[in-house]
């Protein structure tokens, strides 16, 4: 028995285990190929080349390692000592790097599923933006305020996301009031036609435009359009400043709220005489 470096050695090794170990050895090289090849064809346009490779290599060497340290006892070798000591290197290891292979296996999944893509407007938690770069242990986004938010993976795959552009459409909606004096019909006929002649609002599916709600002090109309999604909120912004002055230009005005105090008994007033 020959003891060296924690790797024991016991007995005399045959041809019977040299070729068996070779076959063994062949066929986790074979099996790694195509695993390897497999999950490149599978994220070659969903990862950046350099971090697809590196998670390649990675698979690759350890089937490897793996199948080697399998057939070890065939050979005649105990890697106990090793074993013990790696086992321990990785104890350590793996308290250290958990956030990491966390972050690391939540951007393969985020880079599997896609549920985002880089330029799409997303809310992720309490962040809102423009997705800049998704990286396979953290994801950055870009602020409506002109900031860049480096999220780790774990967080943004635990996390609900709003893809505001995932759908080709996307509705937004209006409360118009008008006074009880205005004539509804004339107004919402004037609202209609300001979509119709928008080139983004779309006519199908159909955009809506109804009274609501008859409010304290106005008649409330709901306007509901649809609009490309890469165009919404521009068309959002353009349609509620044209509605507004179009109704104005009409005569239909937007009320104030109005309140109607009633007395139980009139106040009496005193009057008084000067000289």
């Amino acid at each position: 028995m020959i003891d060296l470096l924690g790797v024991r050695v016991y007995g005399e090794v045959t041809v019977y285990n040299v070729i068996f170990v070779i076959l063994i050895m062949a066929v986790a090289t074979i099996l790694a190929k195509i695993i390897t090849t497999n999950i490149r064809r599978a994220l070659i346009d969903k990862m950046k080349r350099d971090q697809l490779e590196l998670m390649l290599k990675l698979i690759y060497f350890g089937i490897i390692i793996v199948a080697f340290v399998s057939i070890t006892p065939t050979l005649g070798l105990n890697l106990s000592g090793l074993l013990v000591a790696g086992g321990i290197a990785g104890i350590v290891l793996g308290f250290a790097s958990q956030s990491v292979v966390s972050n690391l296996v939540s951007g393969i999944f985020l880079i599997w599923e896609k549920p985002i893509k880089i330029g799409d407007q997303v809310s992720v938690g309490d962040v809102s933006g423009f997705v800049e770069d998704i990286n396979i242990l953290s994801t950055i986004i870009r602020t409506y305020d002109g900031l860049y938010v480096r999220l780790p993976n774990e967080r943004v795959f635990t996390s609900n996301i709003t893809n505001y552009v995932a759908n080709v459409a996307r509705r937004f909606e209006y409360v118009v009031g008008i006074r009880y004096s205005d004539d509804a019909d004339r107004a919402i006929e004037i609202i209609k036609r300001l979509i119709e002649e928008h080139p983004f609002a779309l006519k199908n599916p159909e955009p809506q435009v109804f009274v609501s709600e008859l409010g304290e002090s106005s008649v409330n109309l709901a306007v509901r359009i649809w609009a490309p999604s890469t165009e919404w909120y521009t068309v959002k912004m353009e349609l509620l400043w044209k509605i507004k002055k179009e109704l104005e230009a009409n005569g239909i005005q937007i009320p104030f709220p109005q309140r109607t105090v009633w007395f139980a008994n009139e106040p009496k007033v005193k009057k008084v005489e000067f000289q």
